[in-house]
């Protein structure tokens, strides 16, 4: 008997769905599943689990959340106009009634489901034929909620630090799900830590093929590392800016103290998850670092990944990101800034404002380069600005720019064109100038494109199959990095191991490469600010 997330998930969605039409006036709706429904058939029981995987965080889900985040910030820009959630946070037009990322309510709503799922499991009745099963099967369940109601938690520490902890669930008459104090960001991160060592043990180290997308032992230790790791950076270590923050009685919510040694915690970690079993830095394709890298964010790879938000198979994150219009058939919807683009380093492994890098903005080049149209092939660049020659592989992975091409056989060896070019009155591609459908910035975003999917052909071209890794081992080897830079006052050895481990998936030099990679700013930038 296999637990299927998919399958359990639409089996909730059925559940809550069901209706009847023979008891009109009924007080409690026929419509809505009952507690006593859920939690007197085992069956029902998988779906409200399945139904706690479907609240995991969901960068994917609908080709937006993502990018979102990613325009309330500097790098790229989003240009659809008013309705989005970045533009509240970039015109300031945001509070805290109406904070488009803020998950409060949100989370714990989801934390009481999960608190729910574990005062009620161990009472469902088991059939007699299936006892031995699920006997095996509940302990797992109930880790699994709990890794799950850690990381609802971590989703509330990360933004807010200081909140409120139940470990039961309340209803809206229990005075205390309105007045209780806040626990403080040590005593937050102390419970998402040691609800992920507790349960780590009882979790399986991999799942089966069917079952992949449900938390294992790695996600317990990498929800742990990522808490640990915050919990030490400047944000909540020692912030000042946080110093009055308390609750009525008086209790300080956020320590003043520093604590250098919470970065050997999140170091060490870190380092556990570095060395687990059955994950790699995967290099799919040996003779292409561009193509390795960006198989990452459009493919399901579980060597590197290690837990994912599964997601339906779409083209609508492509058609968010192709450039807009002609062979592509996008929608343009995102313009990376010029800073994002020019915080790729050169191939020698020089930023690009250091004497020695190669780096310059004259001229033009034209050259058999490959895998850069996103594909394990030799692709033909004419005309490309020097701007762009020999950066780092994972820009080309990323970024959408003058004269480059994607999916060329597709495309039929089509050059992206998306500043002026002759034509039209010098508008992008030879189409309307119009909001929402042209780059403001001169690049779009190619990161997490599949250069199979063909938006102009809908129902024959193939979806992209990509899900929302949530961890990738990667991210731990940069954690772990970035630690150990700041536990010792400066990179050590190791620190320069993990962090070159990452830069060789995509053949990029070792650090140290320039003097500032010895010191600790230098180090942290380059932890901070490159891909993983």
């Amino acid at each position: 008997m296999k637990f299927n997330i998919k399958k359990l998930a639409s089996c909730a969605l059925f559940l809550a769905t069901l209706s009847s039409c023979t008891k009109y006036l009924d007080v409690v709706p026929n419509e809505l599943v009952t507690d006593e429904q859920i939690w007197s058939n085992i069956n029902n029981s998988n779906a409200a689990l399945a139904h706690l995987y479907s609240l995991l965080p969901n960068n994917l889900g609908d080709g937006t959340t993502l990018n979102e985040i990613t325009a309330a910030s500097d790098e790229c820009f989003h240009h659809w106009g008013a309705g989005y959630w970045s533009l509240k946070y970039n015109t300031g037009a945001w509070n805290a009634a109406d904070n488009p990322f803020g998950e409060w309510s949100y989370q714990y709503q989801n934390i009481r489901k999960a608190n729910l799922f574990l005062e009620n499991i161990d009472k469902v009745p088991i059939p007699g034929d299936q006892v031995s099963y699920y006997a095996a099967r509940i302990p797992h369940y109930k880790a699994e909620s709990r890794f799950l109601r850690a990381l609802y938690y971590f989703q509330l520490f990360k933004e807010f630090g200081a909140v409120p902890l139940f470990t039961k669930s309340l209803s809206i008459t229990d005075r205390e799900s309105t007045t209780a104090p806040r626990n403080s960001v040590d005593e937050v991160v102390n419970f998402i830590v040691s609800e992920c060592e507790e349960i780590a043990p009882q979790l399986l180290e991999h799942h089966p093929d069917a079952d992949l997308g449900r938390a294992n032992r790695g996600a317990a230790y990498a929800l742990a590392a990522r808490t640990l790791l915050y919990a030490a950076s400047p944000l909540f270590n020692g912030n000042p800016l946080y110093k009055d923050i308390a609750n009525k009685d008086g209790k300080k919510l956020f320590s003043q103290a520093y604590d250098r040694e919470k970065w050997k915690k999140a170091a060490d970690a870190a380092k556990r998850v570095m060395e687990l079993d059955g994950y790699t830095i995967y290099r799919g394709i040996a003779n292409d670092p561009i193509n390795s890298y960006a198989q990452q964010f459009y493919t399901r790879d579980w060597r590197e990944t290690i837990l994912p938000k599964l997601n339906a198979n779409t083209k609508m994150i492509d058609l968010e990101l192709f450039p807009f219009g002609g062979p592509w058939g996008g929608w343009g919807k995102y313009s990376p800034t010029q800073e994002l683009v020019d915080a790729y380093e050169t191939k020698t492994g020089y930023p690009i404002n250091e004497p020695g890098s190669g780096y310059t903005t004259e001229g033009f080049y034209s050259a058999w380069v490959w895998g850069a149209g996103g594909t394990n092939e030799w692709v033909w660049l004419d005309n490309v600005s020097n701007r762009f020659k020999d950066r780092d592989p994972r820009f080309y992975a990323t970024i959408t720019y003058q004269n480059s091409k994607f999916a060329p056989v597709r495309t039929n060896n089509t050059p992206v064109r998306l500043a002026w070019w002759g034509g039209n009155n010098g508008y992008s591609q030879a189409w309307p100038k119009s909001s929402g459908t042209f780059t403001v910035s001169g690049y779009n975003v190619r990161k997490w494109c599949d250069p199979k999917v063909d938006p102009t052909n809908w129902w024959a071209s193939p979806d992209a199959q990509r899900s929302d890794p949530l961890f990738r081992v990667t991210e731990f080897y940069l954690a772990y990095a970035e630690a150990l830079n700041e536990y010792n006052g400066g990179p050590n050895a190791d620190a320069f191991a993990a962090i070159n481990a990452v830069r060789t998936r995509v053949d990029m030099p070792g650090l140290p490469v320039i003097p500032s990679d010895n010191t600790v700013e230098g180090f942290r930038k380059e932890c901070r600010t490159k891909s993983a």
